[in-house]
């Protein structure tokens, strides 16, 4: 590797990486170690697993981090097949927590296609745009084959199903669309449209008797998150031992390794609520310091993307910074009750390998726009 005719990559991305990867496998540490050593006898089980995950993801990261953004598209075709076969196999599969969602490996747990989904549609899209140049700006011969795309991966996302994380690719590739010169006229109107079909939709759902099933379990998410204490032993019990957890940190958290919920009263507490245990633990103060470092490393991503002197670069980039930004405002606001709860993990601190590596993959790209970046400043200064 030629450092000098790369570049140098983001080293305050690559920090705060570091750092929320760190504090993640803390926490799944202090959320998971009771449940850890009742039922599997070793309060380190999903600690270490996570280690490992954050090893895969930090390798891979690397190693995209070392290929030029441009040398990514003659991938994009392939990997895309591949994530395409997967989300058909996992329709297939025996469910789990009430969805199709997970290509089981054995010993080495399962993989979730739709993960990776959103990396590859995202580098798919982008290529797209840049192909199509002004004539992407043609609603039929340019923003309909794109929406096309979108909509036929989201559909089998949906068929699985997983509302939350189609509804982060489907926000974050518009994001895309959008940065890509769409007209906005089209993009209002698809926005009117699909706001209006969600809501019949929603009023039909809960106009409806569902006694059973996987889209019962998530329509009793959305009537929950109207009244949590409406169903306090069922639909809304995940909710209110959330909002439990946060009455309990308060301002300053009750310490670390100290919080009650994860003592059996919130499922999940390492995986999908693991920002209640945070609050709990580490009370706002300490889940505000969190959260900016959050803020800190989407910044940075942003900031690096628009820096791009490539389109695709700038796509790609603004893309995966919404995808991780839209994936975070689902989770804290799902378990804050501020919105239906998805089910959808916080990115690099849920305890999860898909998840952590597709994470992990993304800021690897956009550590290699850095390096390009940085490599094309440092010949404009000579």
């Amino acid at each position: 590797m030629d450092t000098g005719r790369r570049g140098t990559p983001d080293f305050i991305l690559l920090f705060l990486t570091f750092l929320l990867v760190g504090f993640g496998i803390v926490m799944v540490f202090s959320s998971s170690s009771p449940i850890a050593s009742f039922y599997l006898q070793d309060a380190l089980y999903y600690t270490k697993k996570q280690i490992i995950f954050a090893i895969v993801g930090l390798i891979a990261m690397f190693f995209v981090m070392n290929m030029r953004i441009e040398k990514l598209k003659k991938w994009i075709v392939p990997v895309n097949f591949i994530i395409i076969v997967m989300l058909f196999m996992v329709l297939f599969t025996d469910p789990i927590n009430g969805a199709k969602s997970w290509i089981p490996l054995g010993s080495f747990g399962t993989l979730q296609p739709s993960e990776f989904a959103k990396i590859g549609i995202i580098l798919y899209i982008a290529a797209l745009i840049c192909k199509k140049g002004e004539q992407f700006r043609d609603f039929k011969t340019g923003l309909l084959p794109v929406l096309t795309i979108i909509a036929f991966i989201s559909l089998l996302i949906l068929l699985q199903p997983d509302i939350g994380t189609a509804a982060i690719l489907i926000f974050g590739t518009m994001l895309v669309v959008f940065v890509g010169g769409a007209n906005l006229k089209h993009l209002f109107g698809l926005f009117a449209i699909f706001s209006g079909l969600m809501t019949i939709f929603l009023l039909v759902l809960t106009n409806i008797e569902i006694t059973s099933g996987p889209i019962n379990e998530r329509l009793s998410r959305f009537t929950s998150y109207q009244d949590p204490w409406a169903d306090p032993l069922d639909g809304g019990y995940h909710i209110i031992q959330s909002l439990y957890a946060f009455g309990h940190g308060g301002m300053t958290g009750a310490g670390f390794g100290q919080s009650i919920q994860k003592l059996f009263y919130l499922p999940f507490a390492y995986n999908d609520f693991i920002f209640s245990i945070i609050g709990e633990e580490l009370g706002f103060i300490g889940s505000s310091l969190f959260l900016i470092t959050y803020l800190l490393l989407l910044w940075r991503g942003l900031v690096i993307s628009i820096k791009s002197p490539n389109m695709f670069g700038t796509l790609v980039g603004t893309g995966i910074v919404g995808i991780l930004a839209i994936q975070a405002l689902i989770n804290i606001g799902g378990v804050t009750n501020a919105i239906p709860i998805t089910g959808v993990p916080l990115p690099f601190i849920s305890q999860g390998g898909s998840s952590m590596i597709t994470s992990l993959i993304s800021v690897g790209i956009l550590l290699s726009i850095s390096r390009e970046n940085n490599r094309l400043s440092k010949v404009e200064k000579k």
